[in-house]
């Protein structure tokens, strides 16, 4: 029995005794959880599973036939019980006698609503009736790499069958047709005409596999791929080093220093639309593809699995840069480099607006942004870019998972080591062109049908590519229109990178937890790492914990600034705000402020914040975004006292140089400051002795035995008392005041100092 296959490649993970436990609803659920948790058996969001199964009728009480199926945009990996669509079978499969045919198949998805077992509100995805009418009690439908570079060969049939003889399997083929209604039909009449099939390939799609039980088909479906990696990994020139026509390039040592230059310069270029975010991959098959003879020949074909190309789109841009050149620019700047991105960007967008001209139609959606998802860079790897981390990630994850196909696919077109040879001879120093969509043997491509004859295809080294005229039928879908508005609203700050220096205590943190709660991809820099830590994972579950990062930074160091930046860099791909909190309040026990106390309070409060602007200039410069700085002035600059003259004094020229800087970066970069009062609560700057000594200077109660927290609220009620609006200062107000005078709510304030304050009359600003 297939389900008693051994495996060589993958790894059961079923658990008898947990799922001895669960009900079949959960057997369900436990099942798509094992199938998600291996990218190399399904993609995140991509693939679908299914269970018939038994339930009392909520109205009569009568059994009734239940399918359950994974929601619209759901993702195996994580789905949980509440996440599967419910329909009555009976009334779903009752749905074919309304069918008026393939170009009215759309219609059909107004009728599954009506179809709701219970009062489930999970909409039911375009999957519904792949799965419906198949006549199995459990289906999984996935996309394995293995099994989309079957689908996705030349002479996939071919070896399809070739499969089915090695390992005594009985797989059926389907030649490409778009999820949805007649698909469905397609896989029923597929089962009829091939009695005891085990599992159908669909050309240019991917992989469905079936069984009796959860546990059956979940057995069922790891055979089926591990025994296609089996029989990929047989081909010779599948392995590294001899896939995609061999090395045109090598890849640079200096590649992660080069991605963290360029990054927020793509970035920059990308974001003309909308604000994207940033993810850079040198995985080892994104080097070896990048680097390749056949790289730019493949790029431009696509990808061919649908749930590939709604996140890639319909091709990368490939920038024919040579990796010399590349790294000849290193630190001086990146100006060749970024002609050449501003020339194929641009090529690109008129590619792309061509592509919406050519194939859209009076009721299709508006053109969506026309900068692409994932760009190559010889020598240097992959970047992907989304609205999120985790998006841009997974596009990225996407882009790699379409290499494998590619690769294998054009495995699959044989041959031995000796050949291989001879094609990365023939393809030095030039790029192949795709040949006539034909097959090895000349006949008719096997994904060619109904829905898109041989000529709409391209092929490339054995590699079909999605015809673009069925690209555009995804991509531009009413139905994938439908499934975008029904994502959540985007937050405030989303899609914007922050960078909060002092952030792990006070003000800062404050700051740092309202932008990530808020939306923002947020990295939280204090001196003191472990505070920066603490404070980054309070923040993980609310902000998402691929959206928060923590670093260590003195921010006296140039050196240690810098490489802050291109930890941004790296991480999110740039910078949109950049908030500093960092400060120090010298004080001594007899009031007296030494020579070093004074340098270390004009180096930390003003010549740090300069040189943080001084090195964040060529970073925006290089962005070519508007962008924030927010600085924390005090009530202090503007109200002179005894024992504070350094702090004072530094405060004072903060409020100058935010002028200064207002004016020299202009008119990219915004620049403010907050000025608050006195900030007891949370601030690294009123350790204990400090409180005592200023409970003792206005001569209020200061026990020494008394907690921290007594002594800190007695100090914070006395300063408040002070103000016009009798209430204390806290971490949060000041935090809320720049995160206003940050947003595009204060898109008109530059070189200002915001007051936050209570009302300090003695600080009104002269």
């Amino acid at each position: 029995m297939i389900s008693e296959a051994k495996l060589e490649l993958l790894q059961d993970l079923w658990d008898e005794r947990e799922a001895a436990a669960l009900d079949e609803p959960e057997r369900l659920r436990y099942r798509s959880n094992l199938l998600g948790a291996d990218l190399r058996i399904t993609n995140f969001g991509g693939g679908n599973t299914s269970a018939k199964l038994s339930a009392p009728d909520p109205l009569t009480g009568a059994p009734a036939q239940v399918l359950w199926v994974k929601g619209s945009g759901g993702d195996l990996g994580s789905i949980r019980r509440e996440g599967f669509a419910t329909l009555y079978l009976d009334k779903l499969r009752a749905l074919k006698a309304r069918y008026r045919g393939p170009e009215h198949e759309d219609e059909m998805v107004a009728y599954y609503p009506l179809c709701t077992f219970g009062l489930n509100p999970v909409a039911a995805s375009i999957d519904t009736p792949l799965h419906g009418f198949l006549p199995f009690a459990h289906v999984d439908h996935l996309h394995p790499d293995w099994g989309i570079a079957l689908a996705a060969a030349a002479n996939g049939r071919e070896r399809m069958q070739e499969f089915n003889r090695r390992f005594e399997r009985r797989l059926a083929w389907l030649p490409w047709q778009r999820p949805g209604f007649e698909l469905g039909l397609m896989l029923g009449r597929a089962v009829e005409e091939n009695p005891g099939c085990d599992g159908i390939v669909l050309g240019g799609h991917g992989l469905f596999t079936w069984g009796e039980s959860s546990r059956d088909c979940y057995r069922q479906t790891l055979a089926t791929i591990d025994q296609l990696g089996r029989f990929l990994g047989g081909f010779p020139h599948y392995a590294a080093g001899h896939r995609f026509g061999g090395a045109r390039y090598a890849s640079l040592e200096g590649r992660r220093r080069l991605a963290q230059l360029f990054l927020p310069l793509l970035r920059g270029r990308l974001s003309e639309r909308r604000a994207v975010i940033g993810h850079y991959s040198d995985a080892p098959a994104a080097l070896e593809f990048v680097n390749s003879h056949e790289a730019k020949a493949l790029a431009a074909l696509g990808t061919s699995c649908p749930d590939h190309f709604v996140r890639t789109k319909i091709r990368p841009l490939y920038l024919d840069w040579a990796p010399a050149e590349t790294e000849a620019a290193g630190e001086s700047g990146l100006d060749g480099l970024a002609a050449r991105l501003d020339a194929e960007l641009a090529a690109y967008r008129q590619n792309y607006e061509a592509y919406y001209r050519e194939f859209a139609r009076p009721d299709s959606p508006a053109r969506r942004d026309s900068n692409p998802t994932v760009v190559l860079l010889p020598g240097v790897g992959l970047f992907s870019f989304g609205r999120s981390k985790a998006e841009a990630r997974r596009t990225g994850e996407f882009y790699l998972n379409a290499i494998e196909v590619m690769a294998g696919a054009a495995a699959l077109a044989g041959g031995t080591p000796e050949r291989t040879e001879k094609i990365i001879s023939n393809h030095a120093g030039k790029t192949a062109k795709p040949k006539a969509a034909t097959d090895s043997a000349g006949a008719s491509l096997p994904q060619a049908g109904a829905a898109a004859p041989a000529s709409a295809f391209a092929v490339h080294s054995n590699y079909v590519a999605l015809p673009l005229s069925e690209a555009f039928r995804i991509e531009y879908w009413p139905l994938e229109e439908a499934k975008l508005r029904r994502l959540p609203p985007e937050k405030e700050w989303s899609r914007q990178v922050a960078l909060v220096i002092g952030g792990g205590n006070g003000i800062g943190r404050e700051a740092a937890r309202l932008l990530g709660e808020r939306g923002a991809h947020v990295i939280v820099a204090d001196r003191d790492l472990a505070a920066a830590q603490a404070a980054a994972a309070a923040m993980a579950a609310a902000a998402g914990a691929e959206n928060v990062i923590a670093a260590g930074a003195d921010l006296t160091d140039r050196a240690a600034v810098r490489a802050l930046l291109d930890r941004a860099a790296e991480s999110f791909g740039g910078l949109d705000l950049v908030i500093n909190t960092a400060a120090v309040f010298p004080a001594s026990p007899d009031g007296r402020i030494g020579d070093a106390q004074w340098r270390q309070a004009l180096e930390l409060n003003v010549w740090a914040n300069y040189m943080l602007a001084d090195e964040l200039r060529p970073f925006w410069t290089r962005q070519r975004m508007p962008a924030v700085l927010m600085l924390v002035g005090s009530a202090n600059a503007v109200v002179p006292k005894t024992g504070s003259e350094a702090y004072d004094v530094s405060k004072a020229a903060v409020n100058h140089l935010v002028r200064e800087l207002a004016i020299g970066l202009a008119p990219q970069v915004r620049v403010n400051a907050i000025a608050p009062a006195t900030v007891v609560e949370g601030s690294t700057m009123f350790g204990r002795d400090r409180v005592l000594a200023s409970l003792l200077k206005y001569k209020l109660p200061a026990d020494p035995a008394e907690p921290d927290e007594a002594l800190r609220h007695r100090l914070a009620e006395f300063y408040s008392r002070r103000t016009l609006l009798r209430r204390p200062v806290t971490p949060t107000d000041c935090a809320e005041a720049m995160l206003f005078v940050a947003s595009g709510r204060a898109a008109c304030t530059t070189g200002h100092i915001f007051p936050v304050d209570a009302g300090l009359s003695e600080a009104f600003l002269r």
